[in-house]
């Protein structure tokens, strides 16, 4: 055995390795004739057989690689041991893998190591594929096999890592825990520990099970060693004791680690928990979601009394001072922020002093105002208060200012004051012409200090740089309360301007994607989120800011890329995070193999995950929904939608997971389902906390994506109920549609209205009384488009009903020429949410009604172009059902020419006209109020700047600054998006206008 694994394969490596050369440069021609080769000469060699395999694989050949692979495998099961090695499996493993069949890979492992049941690197290798299959048992199983043969520690903890994640993630029973224990306990005994990170696995396999007392006596024993940082080693002691309840001997444990280190606030608050008996912090950091960061965590004091709470809260205090008086001449902030906490805990705990409170965050202020984190760190204590005391304490501040510090502290402080008004909500209640004057005021502001970051990097933050979002934020706001697009207008300059001086600043892209977004510049609101350049797990947690405009907007082959790029990230992840997974258990990094599978679990439940899934068919569907034979195709390819209805059944009985980080949205639009800027402007006291929107969402979006994704089988049924409707309609005016077809869409019509919150009957009635004008289509809320797939369906489902089709048609009449109507000669920035929804009606119910009308007229129509009309056919021409078609058509036809005239009406205004009118919005006379006012304070200072006093990067991004060009990419941006919107609509009426023709020779 040894020799023969001392070759490549069996082969020399002198044969092996040009091949291997021509693959790495991906000269895959030649690697493929060096390999054919190579053949020649071996033809009963598996491990050339694997070569090319990967070589057809990485040519994308996968059938013929799929082929190559099963017959090296034939050969490895042969008996012939002296072919079988741990590079031809791995070799093998890696094509296997790529084809999805990695089951071929492990029983070609398990197979080898039947053969060789003593070969360590066999072992390991079938150890990698259970890793890859996520199979905790067998990985636990083939550890112990290699910890008997070889008897290394790392073996052994392998097996306890996947016992651990059979009890984290299969939830398997905690017995498995004792077995672990016994093992590890059995293996100190006769060889010890030699590893900290073996140390930390057997600490947390007794955490597990809550014996704190036995953890702690093996971190104070001779297995304590192993830990050299001191305080790391606390923090662990201190950790055990809490959790034991020896609160007492917890706080000594946290008073040293502070002293050690002053600025540990996770230790601060593990202290303060434990003086106070306090148990609620463990839970906050056991569940801690690095994606959606708690900032409140609960308290509990019910059990003290007062004489006790004020003796432990005095000790906390004494301890503040003193780590206060050592970090004196520091830029240390957690012994000052620790007295904010104190206030807060004799708050919460009844001893309602909020001056106190106040004083506290002033003297917090004085010290570390200036700097950028201010805001953040305080923004929990500032929850407390009322809201009368919000306002004084912003008034404070700016009294206690410090005017005569440094340029740069002076203008930290500033921002930071404007920063806490606009967290308090403040700034809500101030009158529109203060709002409007702070914004002049930090226009003049971030002018008069752009001098100060002249000599700095490109890549450096600038002085003030935040000025710009509470201009663009306080802009915005003074749209939604005057309706004045100049306000938005201007938003969009003052951040342009400031992405032209620095374009690395995401907050400005963000900003500007939602505004762009707002107002219907879609093209350029995908420009700013490609400008994000989001990588890797980015990918899932920052793309919620533009998937659901674009996933409701006609720019179809943008949404497409969007999907592709986000859905292989996953994909590409969740493939191979196995990799990094068995990374980590070569290296012996034991906890990141739990954390790796962790996150894999919870990617593997994200929300966004499922949705684009979804999305990504349903979007094939919208783009030929024209052409029914490649609708036909493109349904085949989704086994006529059953994938996607077990996928719904799936996710109904799951917990999904949210991560996107709704922190970087702007406070209009919380999440993408709401926008307040949508609705009129309400007087509210303060923005509502971003950290209820998790759980609002929640069951609406797992409802919506099981709603959307029965919308392949429903289309399929639809389409397969047509030809036996017809000919029933003719014979017997059934209800129409072969039984089991009928049957099963019924189903999903059931389960359909059930996911939008009503009955079947209630569904009809309501759709019914909408058609007829009795009731509006606001009783729809913001699920009229998939009310409008149930209609569609209905209709399907019993097509020889011509009060179905009346319905049906009046429905789309009403829904659609009502808002063509509301947006009447409205321009595209006031009207875009109603261009938005007409988007959704017709490239889904609509298209879906016509895709089925397509079925109905193949149907109708005799078979084979040279065959006269048959009986059939004469008596289809004269049915109602064959009238009621027609009508469809002819409404359809009708209703989408009123929405093509209103696209070319918009379209046919002059580029120009059109960029002059939103230049319009930004003039003013004299000192007049309203928009145009920051405007005119920045293009003041551009033409008056020099570049010695800004430096020649910052004067020539300001002198290259033009108003026109922005208006102009706007307004070509707004049209782009309509002449996709009229594309879509033609390529529709035109269809139709096929449809009405064969359907006069029925």
């Amino acid at each position: 055995m040894s020799s023969k694994f001392g070759l490549a394969g069996g082969i020399p490596e002198r044969r092996v390795r040009p091949i291997w050369d021509a693959i790495d440069s991906r000269q895959f021609k030649n690697a493929l004739k060096l390999v054919t080769s190579l053949l020649s000469k071996y033809p009963k060699s598996p491990y050339a057989l694997a070569l090319k395999a990967l070589i057809h694989e990485r040519m994308g050949k996968t059938d013929e690689a799929l082929s190559v692979c099963l017959d090296a495998k034939e050969l490895l099961y042969k008996d012939d041991l002296a072919l079988m090695d741990d590079l031809t499996l791995s070799t093998l493993q890696i094509v296997l893998q790529r084809l999805d069949h990695l089951d071929l890979a492990t029983s070609c492992y398990a197979h080898a190591c039947g053969k060789y049941p003593n070969n360590l690197e066999l072992m390991m290798g079938l150890f990698n594929c259970y890793v890859r299959e996520y199979s905790f048992v067998k990985q636990q199983q083939t550890a112990i096999k290699m910890y008997k043969l070889a008897g290394e520690e790392r073996f052994l903890l392998w097996a306890v890592c996947s016992i651990q994640l059979q009890v984290l993630c299969d939830k398997s029973g905690e017995k498995l825990l004792l077995l672990a224990e016994g093992l590890l306990k059995k293996h100190i005994a006769s060889h010890s520990m030699h590893e900290p990170e073996a140390l930390m696995v057997y600490i947390s396999l007794l955490e597990q099970q809550s014996k704190y007392n036995d953890a702690l006596e093996v971190l104070s024993g001779d297995l304590g060693s192993l830990l050299m940082i001191e305080v790391d080693k606390l923090r662990i002691q201190g950790r055990l004791l809490a959790r034991a309840n020896d609160y007492s001997a917890a706080v000594d444990v946290y008073k040293k680690i502070l002293e050690l280190s002053p600025d540990d606030w996770e230790c601060f608050l593990h202290y303060l928990g434990c003086l106070l008996e306090d148990d609620s912090i463990w839970k906050y950091f056991d569940n801690i979601d690095q994606i959606h960061p708690t900032k409140h965590i609960e308290c509990k004091f019910s059990h003290l009394t007062e004489e006790m709470f004020d003796s432990r809260i005095s000790s906390a205090s004494d301890l503040v001072q003193k780590l206060q008086r050592d970090a004196e001449n520091s830029n240390l902030r957690g012994p000052y922020l620790a007295e904010l906490e104190i206030e807060k805990r004799k708050f919460l705990f009844g001893k309602k002093n909020e001056d106190k409170l106040l004083e506290s965050l002033l003297q917090y202020f004085l010290k570390f105002g200036h700097l950028a984190c201010y805001a953040s760190d305080v923004e929990a204590y500032l929850q407390v208060l009322s809201p009368n005391k919000k306002a004084g304490f912003v008034e404070m501040l700016v009294k206690n200012s410090d005017s005569s510090a440094s340029a740069t502290k002076v203008l930290g402080q500033t921002t930071t004051i404007l920063k806490v008004q606009e967290l308090t909500g403040n700034i809500f209640g101030l009158p529109t012409d203060e709002i409007e004057a702070s914004a002049v005021k930090l226009a003049k502001l971030y002018c008069q200090n752009l001098s100060l970051s002249k000599d700095l990097d490109p890549q450096e933050s600038m002085f003030g740089e935040e000025l710009l979002s509470l201009i663009s934020n306080m802009l915005v706001q003074l749209f939604w309360r005057t309706r004045d697009f100049g306000y938005l207008a201007e938003a969009i300059m003052v951040l342009e301007l400031g992405l032209t001086i620095r374009g690395h600043v995401w907050q400005y892209k963000i900003l500007l994607l939602h505004i762009y977004s707002y107002v219907g510049a879609l093209p350029l609101a995908f420009e700013r989120y490609k400008a994000l350049d989001v990588k890797n797990i980015l990918t899932e947690t920052v793309s919620h800011h533009i998937l659901r405009q674009m996933l409701e907007s006609p720019m179809w082959v943008d949404l497409s890329n969007l999907l592709k790029d986000y859905l292989k990230f996953m994909d590409d992840h969740l493939r191979e995070s196995a990799d990094l997974t068995f990374l980590a258990y070569r290296h012996r990094n034991y906890s990141k193999v739990i954390e790796f599978v962790l996150f894999k679990q919870r990617l593997q439940h994200s929300n966004q995950y499922q949705a684009a899934r979804v999305e990504a068919s349903v979007l094939q569907l919208k783009q030929n929904a024209d052409s029914f034979e490649e609708e036909e195709r493109i349904l085949e390819n989704l086994k006529s939608g059953v994938q996607l209805v077990e996928l719904s059944n799936e996710i109904g009985s799951r917990t999904l997971k949210f991560n996107e980080d709704m922190q970087t949205r702007p406070w209009w639009t919380p999440c993408p389902e709401k926008n307040y800027l949508l609705g009129p402007f309400e007087e509210i006291s303060y923005c509502p906390p971003k950290e209820n929107v998790k759980e609002e969402r929640e069951e609406n979006m797992k409802r919506a994506i099981q709603r959307k994704s029965l919308l392949p089988r429903m289309i399929y049924l639809s389409i397969q109920c047509t030809p036996t409707a017809l000919k029933e309609s003719v014979e017997t005016n059934g209800s129409g549609g072969d039984i089991d077809v009928c049957e099963e869409l019924m189903c999903l019509l059931e389960d359909y209205t059930k996911m939008l919150g009503c009955s079947l009957s209630d569904a009809v009635e309501m759709i019914t009384e909408i058609s007829q004008g009795a009731r509006t289509s606001e009783s729809l809320g913001s699920n009229l488009v998939d009310w409008l797939n149930f209609a569609v369906f209905w209709n399907a489902w019993s097509l020889s009903s011509q009060e179905h089709w009346h319905v049906l048609n009046s429905l789309f009449e009403r829904l659609i020429l009502d808002r063509v109507r509301s947006m009447g000669s409205s321009d595209m920035s006031s009207c875009y949410s109603d261009v938005q929804v007409l988007v959704q009606i017709i490239t889904e119910p609509l298209a879906w009604h016509s895709l089925i009308i397509q079925a109905c007229t193949r149907s109708s129509l005799p078979s084979g172009k040279k065959k006269k009309k048959n009986q059939h056919s004469d008596q289809l021409s004269s049915s109602p059902i064959s009238q009621a078609i027609k009508d469809s058509i002819q409404s359809l036809c009708s209703t989408i020419q009123d929405v093509s005239n209103w696209l070319l009406n918009q379209l046919n205004n002059p580029e120009d006209g059109q960029v002059e009118g939103f230049l319009t919005t930004l003039k003013r006379d004299g000192n007049a109020a309203g928009p145009g006012q920051i405007l005119g304070v920045l293009e003041s200072f551009i033409a008056s700047s020099e570049e010695s006093e800004v430096g020649n990067r910052i004067f020539q991004a300001l002198k290259s600054w033009n108003t026109a060009d922005t208006a102009r990419k706007t307004v070509m941006a707004q049209q782009r998006v309509l002449r996709e919107f009229l594309q879509i609509c033609e390529s529709k009426r035109k269809l139709l206008e096929t449809l009405k023709q064969q359907m006069s020779h029925v």
